[in-house]
């Protein structure tokens, strides 16, 4: 812990490292208050988030006088090369904030502390009884806790209300409903695709092989041939499923109007695009999306279409209310100087503990602030965020989804990240570039096995190398 007064660098990188990293990450020590006890905080948030992030930790600042949080954005791609180093060089951050399924890879490799070496047994416990059991899952590695989640993600599937009533079509239901949208607003054969009803976006392959009934990871298995299940039957059906819309229209043709959507200027929401979609699969900050477009084309005088929500359509004999579940969630790193005021900051942004439900409270208005779902249903039932539910009855839609057993957390695998990559890209090489889905989730499955073996070879070294 550093003694009273004291700051120090946002980032202290061995020398080795100081020459290729981005200048400019320091972050100016903080003046006066000498008494407060430094949290050092890296988070990712940009844009129109980075005030709610900002706001969060102003209000912890003026809650209490024993810690100050200083937060560091760290946007890009090198947030866990940075991290590591800082790891490595003895000078990590006390707290990071994360959204990529990182934490059983960075716990595997000792990076990270357990959340029972920051509290007492009996709150990491309570924590873990007051979690969603997703969000616990999510935030889990080998049987412990080693991060706090304080938002979740889930996707369903974003329909254009006002244009399906024009065309006579009831919100889509089950998959085969969803086809015939896709069929009545943009026919096989037709000459040209400058819209389309609905058209799987390789992305989010894994979301879909969930509504399929398909799994990723056998966490019973002995042996990585079984553990990895990226090749199972159903996973295969729904990549056969999502190259049928390539053979439909044309893989080129699908991998333009698909790279179109980049062209949008801003964050722009496709859905929202003239037209250009009449359903899509997003995640619940889009409702926020949709708010403003109305907001702006009423104040314009302009009309403006209506949406709903539903789940992701299910095949015959699938999942329903299923899908996947990411969040934010935060994780202190291994040799954190200042951990206990990185887990009081924890509480408070999730919203676990506090006097008469003070931090669920805040944890309320921060969800609402950011378009994110509660981690706990202690914090979704506060008055606080049913009023935001009320104001945006869309964002309901989600609340409730992430609730379903049905909606699973990326399997804890140390290779969890490279996994998600490799989904990604077998889905985009059979839909854009005509790939066999069998031979290509073979593939993928055969690549992703082999990092497990590497993985548990270098964890078996270590073991033996510091018993």
């Amino acid at each position: 812990m550093l003694c009273s007064g004291a700051t120090r660098s946002a980032l202290h990188w061995p020398a080795t490292a100081a020459g290729f990293l981005a200048v400019g990450l320091a972050a100016t020590p903080l003046r006066g208050e000498a008494a407060r006890e430094e949290v050092l905080f890296w988070h990712f948030w940009g844009g129109r988030d980075r005030p709610v992030v900002e706001g969060v930790v102003q209000r912890f600042n003026d809650s209490q006088r024993r810690y100050r949080v200083r937060a560091l954005a760290m946007p890009g791609n090198n947030l866990d090369l940075k991290f590591f180093l800082s790891v490595a060089g003895g000078d990590p951050p006390d707290l990071v904030n994360q959204d990529d399924p990182i934490i059983a890879d960075w716990a595997s490799r000792g990076a990270l502390t357990p959340l029972d070496a920051l509290a007492p047994a009996a709150e990491v416990d309570a924590v873990g009884q007051w979690l969603y059991p997703v969000a616990r899952e999510l935030a889990s590695y080998d049987g412990r806790l080693y991060a706090l989640p304080n938002g979740l993600d889930v996707r369903a599937l974003y329909y254009n209300k006002t244009w399906l009533d024009e065309l006579g079509i009831d919100p889509p239901r089950t998959l085969e409903e969803l086809d015939a949208l896709a069929e009545a607003v943009a026919p096989a054969g037709a000459s040209t695709l400058e819209r389309v009803g609905f058209l799987p976006n390789p992305k989010r392959f894994w979301e879909w092989s969930i509504v399929f009934g398909g799994r990723f990871a056998d966490q019973q298995a002995a042996a990585p041939a079984g553990l990895v299940t990226a090749d199972c039957r159903e996973n295969l059906a729904a990549l056969r499923w999502m190259a049928a819309y390539s053979r439909r229209y044309g893989a080129d043709r699908v991998a333009s109007f698909r790279s179109g959507d980049q062209a949008l200027t801003g964050s722009s929401f496709p859905l929202l695009a003239g037209r250009r979609y009449a359903a899509i699969m997003d995640g619940q900050w889009r409702v926020r999306d949709i708010a403003e477009a109305r907001a702006s084309a009423r104040a314009a005088g302009k009309p403006f279409d209506e949406y709903g929500v539903v789940p992701l359509p299910p095949p015959v004999g699938g999942r329903r209310l299923a899908g996947r579940v990411k969040g934010n969630f935060f994780i202190v790193p291994r040799g954190a100087r200042q951990a206990a005021g990185a887990w009081a900051f924890m509480k408070f942004w999730a919203g676990f503990g506090g006097r008469a439900d003070a931090n669920a409270a805040e944890a309320a208005r921060a969800c609402a602030a950011g378009g994110w779902i509660p981690v706990s249903q202690f914090v979704t039932d506060r008055p606080e965020f049913q009023a935001f539910l009320s104001e945006r009855p869309l964002f309901g839609d989600f609340v409730r989804l992430a609730a379903s057993k049905n909606q699973r957390a990326t399997p804890s695998l140390p290779v969890a990240s490279f996994y998600d990559r490799e989904m990604g890209a077998a889905a985009q090489d059979v839909m854009y570039r005509g790939a066999d889905p069998l031979a290509r989730l073979e593939l993928a499955a055969e690549r992703v096995r082999r990092r497990v073996r590497a993985a548990t070879a270098r964890r078996d070294e270590d073991v033996r190398t510091n018993p």
